[in-house]
């Protein structure tokens, strides 16, 4: 029996209905910056409205923090790719600003340099890992949920004190105060939060597998607290909690919707999840962006552009590890098979099939008639699981808007693939969506003129609210 049913009571049931839209406000940005994800999806260390405090309380005087201390808490800010969420556009890094537009309002980031005034310069260390670990800030105001403090409360406390170390030392100090967040009534009552609190979150390490390798159970911190994949990769609950925090749930990393982008499914399935993924494939990916199935694109592009690329080889290898120890989701699915039918039609030249047309002028010359592609550069469409992913949201965006793959040190340039949102309409694009979709054997949901229609419509609206 989970946490919130053993503590949920008919109080917390009576005003579930209104707490469940005011939580809505805390769903994090994705996988724009990082988070999730992987990610994606993309991830924020400290990401919510009010970390902050002007009180000039001075920290507690301690041992000063060593090299090696400082320097593992630069790699799991890397890891936990705070400075994605923590940096607006054209901002200092880690100076906070950046807006988060919700259903509901809008928060903004804050700034976690070591500032006494506007940053975390005057937190102590309890402070700092009250706020971290509980969603707690300085002086009791409570922290959105948009921050991870779910995935947090399970960091071990070595860990929270090298990010403590590491952003007290190594930061620069830029006074920038946070904006107050905007949220319509009564959306900005945080003593909704204490509830929320009392009813998901659980304290106490990652759930450790004696049963399990080493490199198992560190894979299984990484996913679970330091990489937070899970608040990407997880579908949320009514009152926007994660089903599942770690593998023991079905609903644990089996994909989600996150600010219109389908946050790809984690788990073994075979043709929608990783099932079809070797370890090293996963541990590829992460690391450069790109193996023999797939190219990023989106917002996994930047996490692993501003975090994954940064993992060591030892760490990439436990988190391929852990992944590929989690079962599939869906007990229907078979496992993939090519079928050569529709690289036969469009090889003699034949674009009778809706959407063929199109495909073969707008698509053909980097993916292949075939639908393979060219490995590492431009990805399969054949097989390829964010191709059949039940929710094609994210192909959408693609076609409509066109992507970037992941800059990372280990390729000589990213590749740009184009929108085609200016040339065709949304019934033409939907046509070749459905045309993807179901070629090659893969047999996935047509898509509809209309799902088209509402990812033009919301991606005018954010280019037309400007840079976040």
């Amino acid at each position: 029996m989970s946490l919130a049913t053993r503590r949920f009571s008919a109080t917390a049931a009576a005003f579930a209905g209104s707490f469940a839209n005011a939580i809505s406000a805390s769903v994090r940005k994705p996988l724009r910056r990082a988070t999730a994800a992987f990610a994606t999806v993309g991830a924020a260390l400290l990401l919510a409205p009010a970390l902050a405090s002007a009180a000039p309380d001075t920290p507690d005087a301690a041992q000063p923090p060593g090299a090696a201390q400082i320097e593992r808490g630069r790699y799991l800010a890397k890891v936990a790719n705070c400075a994605a969420c923590h940096t607006s556009a054209g901002g200092a890094p880690f100076a906070g600003g950046l807006a988060l537009k919700t259903g509901v309002g809008t928060v903004y980031s804050t700034n976690i340099t070591p500032d006494a005034d506007t940053g975390i310069g005057a937190y102590t260390f309890e402070e700092f890992d009250r706020a971290l670990r509980q969603g707690v800030a300085r002086h009791g105001k409570r922290l959105y949920p948009a921050m991870p403090y779910p995935s947090y409360a399970r960091l071990a406390e070595p860990d929270v004190q090298a990010l403590y170390a590491y952003l007290r030392t190594e930061v620069k100090p830029v006074r920038q105060q946070a904006a107050e967040p905007e949220m319509r009534w009564p959306f900005g009552m945080r003593w909704l939060l204490r509830v929320w609190n009392w009813l998901f979150l659980e304290d106490g390490p990652v759930h450790s597998e004696a049963s399990q390798s080493a490199e198992w159970n560190r894979g299984a911190y990484l996913v679970q607290a330091v990489a937070h994949c899970g608040a990407c990769h997880t579908p949320r609950g009514v009152l926007m909690a994660e089903k599942g925090l770690d593998e023991r749930s079905r609903h644990f990393l089996a994909g989600a919707s996150v600010e219109g982008w389908a946050s790809t499914n984690l788990r073994g399935d075979p043709r929608t999840g990783l099932g079809s993924w070797t370890r090293e494939d996963i541990a590829e990916y992460l690391h450069t962006g790109r193996n023999g199935h797939a190219t990023s694109f989106g917002p996994m592009s930047e996490v692993i552009a501003s975090s994954t690329q940064f993992m060591s080889q030892p760490d990439l290898a436990a988190v391929a590890t852990y992944l590929k120890s989690v079962p599939g989701a869906r007990s229907d699915e078979t496992p993939y098979s090519y079928e050569s039918g529709t690289a036969d039609m469009l090889a003699q030249g034949r674009f009778d099939a809706t959407g063929a047309r199109q495909y073969a002028e707008f698509c053909m010359p980097c993916h292949g008639a075939d639908g393979k592609g060219f490995a590492r550069v431009f990805p399969p469409l054949a097989g390829n699981p964010t191709v059949v992913d039940p929710d094609p949201s994210s192909l959408a965006n693609l076609l409509l808007d066109g992507a970037v793959t992941a800059r990372v040190g280990t390729a000589a340039t990213d590749y740009h693939m184009p929108g085609y949102g200016w040339t065709m309409d949304n019934q033409e694009l939907a046509n070749v969506l459905t045309f993807i979709r179901t070629g090659w054997g893969n047999r996935a949901s047509p898509v509809e003129e209309g799902t088209v229609a509402a990812r033009r419509a919301e991606i005018g609206r954010q280019r037309n609210a400007g840079p976040r």
